[in-house]
């Protein structure tokens, strides 16, 4: 069986409060700023270095299979197990490895404003004393993957399920930057988008394998797009 299939097979065993709450959480309009981020993408296009959907797809691999989104999943997997234990110590490390594991200071910014963000609506929309009591403990900032897996976890949200959504959204937002700076048309944005799934079910596999003692990325190019996009001089995105 598939990845897909298994989310979809746990899906089908979610109550529709806990779905309405990821959907709701993965969501575009949710508010947490992830429309302003491009993670280094503009960069890559001022450079010629994207300049079709071929190129948005490679990148995007790239992102999952080697950086941050191997690295997110990770974390966000660790983060709703310690969570999902009440392992209060354990999730608070990997709340300190995270805020510690960015290559450049926009991807850093990008991880950790979103996580900030994330805790303050979903605390104010859907309270849980847990989370607010890890709220407390991070002062408020934690990085996305993190908040988002230990809110998950409280939530009742399945951890492939959890994982595979938030993967997904985070590729669907540099596809929607790629969109824009390429440009690309809306049709060949979707086209990505689908291909993109045996590449997200990796992703998703490789993230609930994942040791975090032994994980690391191999994306140089990527951080360098991000450390050169910090003094592009024409910029539509904060990364």
């Amino acid at each position: 069986m598939t990845a897909a299939a298994v989310a979809m097979t746990t899906l089908t065993t979610t109550t529709e409060p806990t779905l309405q709450r990821l959907l709701t959480w993965l969501s575009p309009a949710y508010p947490v700023g992830a429309y302003t981020y491009s993670h280094g993408l503009e960069m890559a296009v001022e450079d010629g270095l994207v300049v079709n959907r071929a190129g948005l797809l490679a990148y995007l691999r790239a992102v999952l299979e080697a950086g941050a989104g191997r690295v997110d999943g990770a974390l966000l997997a660790a983060a709703w197990r310690a969570a999902e234990a009440g392992e209060d110590a354990t999730l608070d490390a990997v709340a300190e490895l995270a805020a510690a594991w960015r290559g450049t200071a926009e991807t850093a910014l990008e991880t950790m404003a979103q996580g900030s963000a994330f805790l303050k609506v979903t605390l104010a929309a859907w309270p849980e004393p847990r989370l607010s009591a890890f709220a407390a403990r991070q002062g408020g900032n934690a990085a996305h993957p993190v908040a988002f897996g230990a809110a998950a976890a409280w939530q009742g949200v399945p951890l492939r399920v959890t994982l595979f959504g938030f993967l997904s959204a985070f590729a669907a937002n540099i596809v929607s930057a790629g969109v824009r700076l390429v440009p690309l048309g809306q049709t060949d944005g979707q086209i990505t988008t689908a291909q993109l799934l045996p590449h997200l079910e990796a992703a998703t596999e490789a993230a609930l394998a994942a040791d975090l003692d032994t994980l690391g990325s191999a994306a140089p190019l990527l951080d360098h797009f991000s450390m050169r996009h910090e003094t592009q001089y024409t910029r539509l995105f904060r990364s």
